[in-house]
């Protein structure tokens, strides 16, 4: 049974405002980055309460919420009918477990440090990507580990945005561009925060 490490955290999540601000610069960088259409079916990987999805949400067809804890799930159930879209919540660890859906995108936010092997789970990305679709993926630079101050089965200290990409492109990805998405202050410090983009 997978530990729920935001089960204690879930219904404080989105009173953070430094977290809040920060996927709303990870939302906006998205928006400007990726041309989305109102057919499109996109899957929000590591989904939570929902902070990013539903900044992109007005603009596709449908949106697959996927995420291991039950308790993030359960916060993002509370808000679904106010989002901009038709929206599907799938409770599995993706690293372990398959989705038998194709994809015209992915995003993510602050998730793939959480992921221990970043180069199979860019290669099931691009196995659920129909042709021409893409990834947007945003994550912490390296870091000294100061980051995350308890436990939520982190396996990362942030990544070099060189190697980052590296793997995204061994997995197939073309058009691979990594820019800066936002920066989070913390009392110990500023944490600079990526966005990958990528084609399939």
């Amino acid at each position: 049974m997978n530990t729920d490490y935001f089960a204690h955290k879930a219904s404080s999540y989105e009173q953070d405002p430094s977290r809040v601000d920060n996927v709303g610069n990870i939302a906006d960088s998205i928006l400007q980055s990726i041309d989305f259409d109102s057919s499109m079916h996109i899957m929000d990987f590591g989904s939570g309460t929902g902070l990013l999805l539903q900044k992109v949400a007005p603009y596709v067809a449908r949106i697959t919420a996927v995420d291991v804890s039950n308790a993030m799930n359960m916060q993002l159930q509370a808000k679904r009918n106010d989002l901009g879209c038709a929206i599907e919540i799938i409770e599995i660890d993706l690293a372990k477990a398959d989705i038998d859906y194709r994809f015209d995108g992915i995003i993510s936010s602050m998730t793939m440090h959480h992921i221990e092997n970043i180069e199979a789970m860019f290669g099931k990305f691009y196995s659920m990507l129909n042709d021409g679709g893409f990834i947007a993926i945003s994550d912490l630079d390296v870091e000294d580990g100061s980051f995350h101050t308890e436990d939520t089965g982190v396996f990362h200290f942030g990544f070099d945005r060189g190697e980052f990409a590296k793997l995204a492109s061994r997995a197939g990805f073309q058009t691979i561009r990594v820019s800066s998405a936002s920066s989070i202050r913390k009392p110990q410090g500023d944490f600079p925060v990526f966005l990958l983009t990528a084609t399939r």
